[in-house]
């Protein structure tokens, strides 16, 4: 049996009452996130990109993307939907998406 497989119940049986209880939704990041999209920010773990990872979690901190902070997804642009404006603890911010994917979130209640 493949490694793939050897979770899955065997065909025609549902899986027990474990397997259907709803588990925790793991941070996604807030740079694939939907227009409309509102959460909670988890963590900022920063991605090498054009910016040294410790000076984009440096930025994004001191524009108040901190663990714990409200986020809502207002806008996005026309191509590509980059850049994104989205409202952080009651402030209007533009990130790119690429910079976005550093911040991870949790979906609000």
């Amino acid at each position: 049996m493949s490694a793939s497989t050897d979770c899955l119940p065997p065909p025609g049986t549902s899986p027990g009452p474990a397997a259907t209880a709803a588990a925790p939704l793991a941070p996604a990041s807030l740079g694939a996130a939907p227009l409309g999209y509102r959460g909670r920010i988890r963590a900022v773990n920063p991605i090498a990109g054009s910016l040294p990872p410790e000076e984009l979690e440096r930025r994004l901190v001191e524009l108040g993307f901190v663990e714990g902070a409200m986020v809502e997804l207002l806008h996005q642009g026309l191509f590509g939907a980059d850049p994104i404006a989205v409202r952080v603890d009651g402030v209007t911010i533009a990130l790119r998406r690429r910079e976005a994917a550093a911040i991870l979130v949790e979906a609000a209640d």
